[in-house]
């Protein structure tokens, strides 16, 4: 089950093997959450092999957002403040967002929303490249 505010704030987009992956609902900047399979809160007490196929579907989605969506730079983190259930951002930035150089966190005023068919040709692109599946 995924937590209330990440389903309220987020595109269910499908799952990888490890983790549910999620779209940030506002489209300003691309930004993916990964939420793992798991009861424990952070992600540093998963095992060595559980951490390493987590980290490897956040790879999945920064390789998508710097070769498919043509981005440089990727933010990555796993805060966990306000929502308990582990999950794990992954954050396309450029120069030219809404709130660069800053965090997107507190700093996001800019909003936006996905087009369907944006939001199709992502889940379909993340299917055929990383093994992206439905839920």
């Amino acid at each position: 089950m995924i937590h209330p505010q990440l389903a309220d704030d987020c595109h269910l987009l499908g799952r990888f093997d490890s983790c549910r992956v999620l779209l940030h609902r506002n489209a300003a900047v691309p930004w993916f959450i990964l939420v793992p399979d798991t009861e424990l809160e952070d992600v540093l007490d998963l095992s060595a092999i559980e951490l390493g196929q987590v980290i490897r579907e956040c790879q999945h989605l920064s390789t998508f957002l710097k070769s498919q969506l043509g981005f440089t730079k990727v933010n990555f983190a796993g805060l966990g403040n306000v929502v308990p259930q582990m999950h794990l951002h992954v954050i396309g930035r450029s120069t030219s967002d809404a709130c660069w150089p800053q965090p997107v966190w507190g700093n996001l005023t800019q909003t936006a929303e996905y087009a369907a068919d944006t939001l199709k040709q992502w889940v379909l692109m993340l299917q055929s490249d990383y093994g992206l599946q439905d839920c």
